[in-house]
């Protein structure tokens, strides 16, 4: 079943792949044994890895056509005090080299917390320092792309408003589009029908041009939420987001691009297989 629309993979290691030859090539092997063709590498709490092994995870890639992703360790703010800043900065740096060297065309991240303040007041400084980003990667002949991710909770700077505006303001970076905490956020249970999505899809059109809708960087899994927004993934099954009504969305403007689950490891993969599954049976492709 080529040629779909989207590829379809896992953030991170499942639990069920094997420990030999382990590490993202592994992975990549478990994953294309299983029928699913995108790996978001999660170096989620640090990046070491080194020159030689990102060879060996692009070469695999390359020969078992899997598109690869990196997601950059959790503790990054571009909202961060001018002492802290740096580091946040050469996290993501760092994540961005090596995931080059690894295949990687989208590097996510989480852009941080508005600390209390108002969007319109931390975003001027977040576009800037994204500028900054890109521009040194630029430099750096680094080609990838900056992927800030849409956050379950009101408090993080991750709104759809706000990665939209980061996306069209500076060249080189688009959405991710983790459409499990875009439900979460609100904290009510809405962002979970059909007319919701497309309404949102639709807008992501009118600002990035329809043409984006071909290229998006899709995270799902299921979710448990508070008043606050997100709490914790869970499996797709045990959730009460709308997966139908979703994909009957993402079909009607003919979406495509990556996929990938972020439910918990124990079930990642069959999750991974049944979103790719749903996709088929919703779109007809395949």
């Amino acid at each position: 079943m080529s040629g779909l629309s989207f590829q379809f993979g896992t953030v991170g290691t499942p639990e069920a792949t094997p420990n030999k030859p382990g590490g993202s090539v592994g992975t990549m092997l478990f994953l294309t044994e299983l029928g699913l063709n995108a790996l978001e590498i999660g170096w989620v709490r640090a990046v070491r890895v080194t020159e030689k092994t990102c060879a060996e995870i692009k070469a695999t890639a390359e020969e078992h056509k899997v598109g690869i992703s990196v997601h950059a360790p959790y503790f990054i703010n571009f909202n961060a005090d001018t002492e802290e800043w740096p580091k946040s900065r050469q996290r993501l740096m760092d994540a961005a080299y090596y995931g080059y060297l690894a295949g990687a065309t989208e590097i996510v991240f989480h852009p941080g917390s508005y600390f209390g303040k108002e969007p319109a007041e931390v975003l001027p400084l977040v576009l800037e320092r994204l500028q900054g980003c890109i521009d040194e990667l630029r430099r750096n002949n680094n080609p990838v792309t900056l992927c800030p991710e849409t956050m379950g909770k009101s408090a993080m700077i991750g709104s759809l408003d706000d990665v939209l505006e980061m996306s069209t303001r500076v060249e080189g970076v688009k959405p991710c589009l983790d459409f499990a905490h875009l439900h979460a956020r609100p904290g009510d249970g809405s962002m979970n029908t059909y007319g919701e999505w497309l309404h949102l899809l639709e807008r992501y059109a009118e600002r990035l041009g329809a043409e984006s809708l071909q290229n998006l960087h899709v995270h799902l899994s299921g979710i448990a939420y508070t008043h606050a927004g997100e709490k914790e993934h869970l499996p797709l099954l045990e959730a009460d987001l709308d997966l139908k009504a979703l994909f009957r969305a993402l079909h009607q403007v003919n979406a495509g691009g990556k996929m990938l689950c972020e439910s918990p490891r124990k079930i990642q993969e069959k999750d991974a297989l049944l979103l790719k599954d749903l996709w088929l049976e919703i779109s007809g492709e395949g």
